[in-house]
């Protein structure tokens, strides 16, 4: 079996490409072009048999030679801070670069694998969030560019099922975490861990009680691997049914990485989600697929990871500075 797997250097893509070589395939060709990728995050695939690395932007087309039976669509800026910055980058990567990558299929016969997001439901108004709720998601706010183009690669990937037969299927993420992710990529759990391990003020947004639900990247890993070897088109939430608040996340942290670091609340994001929970039955009937990490396991893994790559390098690689106290409530 061979895999395309675009966005493969990024966090979750390079533990797909990871796990598709040890298990499923013979052959997986990553395609990334590094906006947000890293190339450490596949440094341990490079140069082994089978592992071939496309630097190439998915926007501009897609053109792999010989077979491809699979084709797995990662390739997206996933963090806020990310999208934010590149809120153009984000909305043609889910258009045009969905595009191209359900073209590969349909040319090939492929399994498609859409990588969504939970972000399709925006501010639920539902709780905890079924695949046939329809989501509440402003259209033109500042998420709006990720939100929006993770949307319309939804509907084109069901076009692209119904009109030309395309053997497609979307799952949608939820908050996942776990080692490789960047630690200044914005994401809750980077950040906290980070200040931390820096005794760095922890920062919460807002009062801390808005919600996630923390999937660990191993278990958010095996959920993809059964959507592509399965034939439903989905939508399937994978995700971890634990709610959490941040400011308790924010505590749990703390604990665990032993930090005597102050947590501080800073002002919310525009449109930030209040809750966030998936209901997983569908994924449980359809794949049998369920988390099996306890979070607490999960964040001491992840922890560990950023423990060691902060002193094998001396200092964070992505902090030009020491850490300053923000502005806002001190909480604890």
């Amino acid at each position: 079996m061979r895999a395309v797997v675009t966005g493969g250097a990024g966090f979750i893509g390079s533990h797909v490409c990871e796990r598709l070589l040890e298990s499923v395939c013979d052959d997986v060709v990553c395609v990334d072009n590094f906006i947000t990728g890293e190339p450490a995050n596949i440094a341990r695939l490079t140069g082994r048999a089978g592992f071939r690395l496309l630097v190439s932007d998915v926007v501009d087309g897609l053109e792999i030679d010989g077979p491809v039976d699979a084709v797995l669509h990662f390739a997206s800026p996933a963090s806020p801070a990310d999208y934010l910055r590149h809120p153009l980058a984000t909305l043609r990567v889910g258009a045009e670069g969905t595009r191209h990558a359900l073209e590969l299929a349909a040319a090939h016969g492929a399994r498609f694998v859409l990588a969504s997001t939970s972000e399709a439901y925006g501010d639920p108004q539902v709780h905890p969030q079924p695949e046939s709720y329809w989501g509440n998601v402003n259209p033109v706010g500042p998420r709006s560019c990720y939100d929006e183009a993770k949307r319309y690669a939804e509907a084109l990937t069901m076009a692209y099922r119904r009109s030309l037969g395309v053997d497609a299927g979307i799952v949608r993420i939820f908050n996942t975490f776990g080692p490789r992710m960047r630690p200044g990529d914005g994401r809750v759990v980077p950040n906290l861990i980070r200040q931390a391990l820096e005794e760095a003020p922890m920062t919460v947004t807002g009062d801390g009680s808005q919600t996630r639900s923390l999937c660990y990247v191993d278990d958010l890993v095996d959920g993809v691997l059964r959507m592509l070897g399965a034939s439903i088109s989905g939508p399937v939430n994978l995700g971890n049914p634990h709610e959490v608040t941040m400011l308790e996340l924010a505590h749990w942290i703390r604990r665990l990485t032993g930090s005597r670091s102050a947590i501080v609340q800073v002002p919310l994001p525009e449109d930030d989600p209040r809750r966030r929970r998936p209901d997983i039955a569908l994924a449980a009937a359809e794949l049998g697929w369920q988390p099996r990490t306890p979070v607490e396991e999960g964040l001491l893994r992840t922890i560990e990871w950023f423990a060691e790559r902060r002193k094998g390098a001396g200092v964070l690689a992505e902090v030009a500075a020491p850490a300053t106290a923000p502005s806002g409530l001190a909480v604890s």
